[in-house]
């Protein structure tokens, strides 16, 4: 298996499911549904006090969709607290597809010039499904979600999905539902503006209730446009991704 259909993997998404491997050296992959999901309230994003000054004060340069295939690399590498991860050659190339596609995104924070963290995640409608994030000096995946979460605001979505709870979330305000609430809250926003349906029965998350597409999007260069008029303003060092304090301004 070289990668999963596209239509067949946004289908799964649509009924909460999602694909993993055991491995990276693993040559199959399975689909995964949570008993509880982890979700990060738009809303809650919990800004402390250091990263409100990390993020102000631009010590990373932050883009968006340059280094795709570069993300999911690092977030595939190996690292002392983990000696393998999930990402193998079918994800990788699944997700590249989603990518040309447009429903797959990545935010990457440099430094030096070097990619040192950021993350990567599937879009469908306005739910926003986080994949993976890494980082390669410290905070680096914090400035990263925050970007994620204040882009997510400004372009009209209602939902980010992160999968699995874990300390590094929590603190950052994610949240752990049973997966009945979770599909309920997901069901709600792709059927916002989307006919209700007959699921495509992937796996044993489909459900009757689930939405078909076409699904109401998010517009993901609305952060963007919020960055250009900042720099027209005369913010210095605008990269890309908006100013930090246009960042902090959106999460709190």
């Amino acid at each position: 298996m070289e990668s999963i259909d596209p239509a067949l993997l946004l289908s799964a998404y649509a009924q909460g499911l999602f694909p993993m491997a055991d491995a990276a050296d693993d040559p199959s992959v399975h689909w995964v549904e949570p008993r509880l999901r982890a979700i990060l309230p738009l809303d809650g994003f919990h800004l402390s006090k250091s990263l409100r000054k990390i993020i102000v004060s631009d010590r990373f340069r932050v883009t968006t969709d340059t280094a795709f295939r570069a993300m999911m690399a690092l977030c595939a590498e190996p690292a002392d607290d983990r000696p393998t991860t999930w990402i193998n050659p079918v994800i990788k190339t699944s997700y590249e597809r989603l990518f040309q596609l447009g429903h797959a995104h990545s935010v990457e924070c440099w430094l030096d010039g070097e990619l040192a963290g950021g993350l990567y995640g599937v879009s469908l409608g306005r739910a926003f499904f986080g994949e993976s994030m890494v980082s390669r000096a410290r905070d680096a995946s914090k400035v990263a979600l925050a970007h994620l979460v204040a882009r997510l605001k400004a372009g009209g979505w209602k939902l980010l999905d992160c999968q699995f709870i874990t300390p590094h979330l929590a603190s950052l305000g994610a949240i752990e539902i049973p997966q009945a609430d979770y599909l309920a809250r997901l069901y709600s926003v792709l059927s916002d503006g989307a006919a209700l349906g007959a699921g495509a029965g992937v796996g044993a998350g489909a459900g009757a209730g689930a939405p078909s597409p076409p699904f109401v999007a998010g517009d993901w260069g609305a952060l963007d446009a919020l960055g250009a008029g900042a720099a027209d303003l005369g913010a210095a060092r605008w990269t890309g991704s908006p100013p930090g304090y246009v960042i902090a301004q959106l999460l709190t």
